[in-house]
């Protein structure tokens, strides 16, 4: 097996400078039915697919399965919201790392407190804050990718010849991966500590409650 180097860290680097989000205002502000809503998310977030070619995006079972979780509120006469696609954004991008479950506590309180609430202060501005930080971030990550290849490529210096070009990959593959393993475990920590601070507010309510 024989792959360049240099060409596979570009290629690497390359799909992370194509990774676009979708902005809120780029969103029509008008109601979607839900065929409308899965053509302009596969429409703008193709490129992000491992083959674009065949990878959906979003089918009608998946939400219709969003909406039976609570993941999406009802549409409204079948048409769905600006919100509505802002959440499904939102979903689509931890679904490959998250349970459903753990979504749900994520996005509950951002749908409880923003989703079509009439203020300026609304899910569109919530999500604009939240993915204006990729464009500082593509560069930061680019580096780290770097770093981590470049330590890659100084492992297994004393394995066979024609196994180390793979095996430097392998180690590659390992660092991204534990990486990303860290980060999840970070992030289930933190949904649980959510978990946890509501169910004690929701004890504490009904505490109050009894009382009355």
């Amino acid at each position: 097996m024989t792959i360049n180097i240099e060409d596979l860290l570009n290629s690497i680097k390359g799909s992370v400078d194509r990774i676009e989000y979708i902005k809120a205002a780029d969103i029509p502000d008008i109601g979607l039915y839900m065929d409308q809503v899965t053509t302009f998310m596969d429409a703008h977030l193709k490129n992000t697919t491992r083959d674009p070619a065949t990878d959906k995006i979003l089918t009608k079972t998946m939400i219709n399965n969003y909406a039976k979780n609570d993941l999406l509120p009802p549409p409204s006469k079948k048409k769905y919201s600006r919100d509505h696609a802002l959440l499904l954004i939102f979903i689509y991008y931890y679904k490959g790392i998250l349970s459903i479950s753990d979504i749900q506590e994520l996005l509950q309180p951002i749908t409880e407190r923003y989703f079509a609430n009439g203020e300026a202060f609304d899910l569109s501005r919530i999500y604009e804050e939240v993915f204006s930080l990729e464009r500082e971030q593509k560069d930061v990550l680019k580096a780290d990718v770097e770093e981590k290849f470049q330590i890659a490529q100084k492992t297994f210096e004393d394995a066979p010849e024609e196994d180390r070009e793979f095996l430097k990959i392998f180690s590659f593959i390992c660092m991204l991966s534990f990486d990303v393993y860290v980060k999840k475990l970070l992030i289930e920590k933190m949904i649980d500590g959510f978990t946890d601070r509501r169910g004690e507010e929701k004890k504490k309510k009904g505490k109050v409650q009894e009382e009355e």
